[in-house]
């Protein structure tokens, strides 16, 4: 067009320094890289530390969390009721069923089981009493078991062993009538929420530890008991409130999956794992695709890790975010696959190696604070990204017709002026107030580009107006009296400079908002850098104040031109608002609405909320029958989780 318009290269080269410098975003890596930064520090003092800070972005996004139950939805604190345990030997009692339980337990580095049963001892040293340890089998997922070989006082060599109920019968090759009479107490402990516990012996006459022993026999059943968490049902509550569909993954039998589902509120819509397989023998299921089925499901029972990863794998092919937990060897494979690997408090090293944030606080809640965290983060890298694509617009687009229409030069150092001040200002948005997504986010960039062009034209178009009222009129002068700047480019450019930073300066507080900017109070850091950004522009579009307001042709008798130009720009501000307010207002009524959200999404939270209105898995109930543990008061829960509520 310089050419066409007969113009010098050298105004030519100094336009196109304007559009580069103020069209290019050169804070964009620093300003999102200091955001995720001090996020994953906010994190790591929740008890959420993160591998890899782009798991910030993928945790605020997150829509399914597949978690274990022991140890995150429950306390991981057994006990065995002593009425309950069940005798299959003649000749032995009760006690002396917790004693080989005890006998085939480590007395140092204990599992949870292990301090339970050495626990239920009148003193932990009995459990090595009067024998000399040979040698003692630890447990490990295939087996599901452990066992101690030993000798008595006698010389003679004996085996104890405890683990699953199945391993144990296997172990001990029980009779059918045997089986069912097991399976029959396994049943009755599981309706109650119990988990099993076998217990058999061996007699060991070669006198070697790898010898196979006599027969097994099966000597008695042992219930176990972990509580939930005092906090899971009321953290189950609002993870489905901040959209998030956790599922139980557990390696217990079905009942006692169902029972816990109850208890916590997550629904009792639960399957065994053999129908991951299609190999359940339910008929109800056999025309229901896998798919379908993992998808709707609240959980699944008799786990191994290989199914943690089928799961995980088909909730992916159906577009979900899935977050899973775990905290052995074997959870590997599933925490390297999910989007969101969440080692828990006192996992493996295999396990937090393959995971992207490792917890060092037990509990669901903690990934529950996270994920509220997170979508803080997000929300203020969102926010920038707006204002980004609109500032960028803006300096293009603005600039541009200026310099076509009425051939004005704006001086690219006064640019360079107004992108340093810009940048300045806007790093302290990692910082900023933010209200987080009530449902999961992630990059929309047709609604982030969108919402750009709008408001970046809106603003180019506002500036074009504002050069054409000081070049080609006087409005100014007859409305409110001020001197004419008309023709004196010294003064325009001033003029011109201030709107423009200004203004630009001013949209980060619409592009903050989710609502009315007004209504949403920012960071103080924001408003301190955003006002001593002000001071410096008035500075910089003179050597001192008398003689700013001179450039820009106010008169002295008269009134503060400045002030006459904020309120332009608040007039400007004024409509920008109903802009900004539709292009957020809309995405989020669809969002609660459930138009937002992929039809599989939808199906999930719908069949969550049909749940509680049935009034299944209602913790409320539950505890008004039977109260065994503390009610759910969300006190232990950070107070920006409990905050969530008040969200529309």
């Amino acid at each position: 067009m310089f050419p066409i318009q007969r113009r010098k290269y050298r105004a030519g080269i100094e336009n196109l320094l304007v559009l580069l410098i103020g069209g290019i975003p050169i804070a964009m890596p620093t300003v999102l890289s200091v955001t995720m930064a001090i996020g994953s520090h906010k994190l790591s003092q929740q008890g959420a530390i993160t591998k890899r800070m782009t798991a910030i972005e993928e945790l605020a996004g997150m829509d399914v969390l597949c978690s274990d139950k022991t140890g995150t939805l429950t306390l991981n604190k057994l006990s065995v009721d002593k009425n309950l345990v069940e005798v299959f030997a003649k000749g032995v009692d009760k006690e002396h069923v917790l004693l080989l339980a005890a006998r085939a337990s480590r007395v140092e580095n204990q599992d949870a089981i292990d301090a339970c049963m050495v626990g239920m001892l009148a003193d932990p040293k009995e459990a090595r009493a009067g024998i000399r340890e040979v040698h003692f089998l630890p447990f490990n997922p295939t087996d599901k078991r452990t066992a101690l070989t030993y000798i008595d006082a006698e010389g003679n060599w004996h085996r104890a062993s405890k683990g699953a109920p199945e391993q144990i019968i296997t172990l001990c090759n029980c009779k059918e009538d045997v089986k069912r009479k097991v399976h029959s107490v396994i049943e009755k402990y599981a309706e109650r929420g119990l988990r099993s516990l076998a217990v058999a012996r061996q007699e060991v006459p070669e006198k070697s530890k790898d010898s196979p022993g006599g027969p097994w026999q099966f000597i008695g059943l042992l219930p176990l008991f972990d509580p939930p968490r005092h906090d899971s049902a009321e953290t189950i509550r609002k993870a489905l409130v901040l959209g998030v569909n956790v599922k139980m993954i557990t390696g217990d039998q079905l009942a006692i999956g169902k029972e816990t589902g109850r208890r916590l509120g997550m629904g009792t819509n639960m399957y065994p794992s053999s129908a991951l397989l299609g190999q359940s023998k339910d008929g109800s299921l056999e025309s229901l695709p896998v798919d379908e089925l993992i998808e709707k499901a609240d959980g699944f029972a008799g786990v191994f890790p290989e199914h943690k990863y089928e799961i995980v794998k088909r909730l992916q092919e159906k577009k979900h975010i899935v977050g899973m937990t775990g905290d052995g060897v074997n959870d590997a494979p599933a925490l390297k696959k999910a989007d969101i690997g969440i080692a828990v408090d006192d996992a493996t090293d295999a396990a937090r190696s393959a995971s992207d944030i490792v917890l060092t606080e037990p509990g669901l809640s903690v990934i529950i604070s996270a994920v509220l965290t997170s979508r803080c983060i997000f929300q203020r890298m969102k926010n920038y990204t707006i204002y980004a694509v609109s500032i960028t617009i803006r300096i293009v687009l603005g600039f541009m017709l200026i310099a076509l229409i009425w051939k004005f030069d704006f001086a690219p150092f006064m640019v360079l002026i107004i992108a340093i001040l810009n940048d300045g200002t806007i790093m302290t948005i990692s910082k900023d107030r933010v209200k987080p997504s009530p449902l999961p986010d992630s990059w929309k960039l047709n609604e982030i580009f969108a919402t750009g062009v709008v408001l970046g034209t809106y603003l180019a178009l506002v500036t074009v107006v504002f050069f054409w009222l000081i070049h080609k009129t006087d409005f100014f002068t007859n409305k409110f009296g001020v001197e004419s700047i008309r023709n004196t480019e010294f003064k325009e450019m001033s003029a011109l400079y201030l709107q423009v930073s200004i203004v630009s300066q001013a949209l980060i507080f619409v592009t903050r908002s989710r609502s009315w900017s007004f209504v949403e109070r920012p960071g103080f850091l924001l408003v301190t850098a955003f006002l001593l950004a002000q001071l410096l522009n008035l500075l910089d579009a003179g050597c001192n104040t008398h003689r700013c307001l001179c450039q820009l042709g106010l008169r002295k008798d008269q009134g503060n031109r400045v002030g006459l130009g904020w309120c332009y720009l608040a007039v400007q501000h004024c409509v920008l608002l109903p802009t900004r307010h539709f292009q957020v207002l809309h995405p989020i009524c669809a969002e609660w609405k459930g138009l937002g959200q992929p039809p599989a999404e939808q199906d999930c939270f719908h069949h969550q909320r049909e749940l509680r209105q049935r009034g299944e898995g209602s913790t409320m109930g539950y505890r008004t029958e039977n109260t065994p543990w503390p009610s759910s008061t969300g006190a232990g829960l950070p107070h920006t989780v409990q905050r969530q509520e008040q969200l529309p």
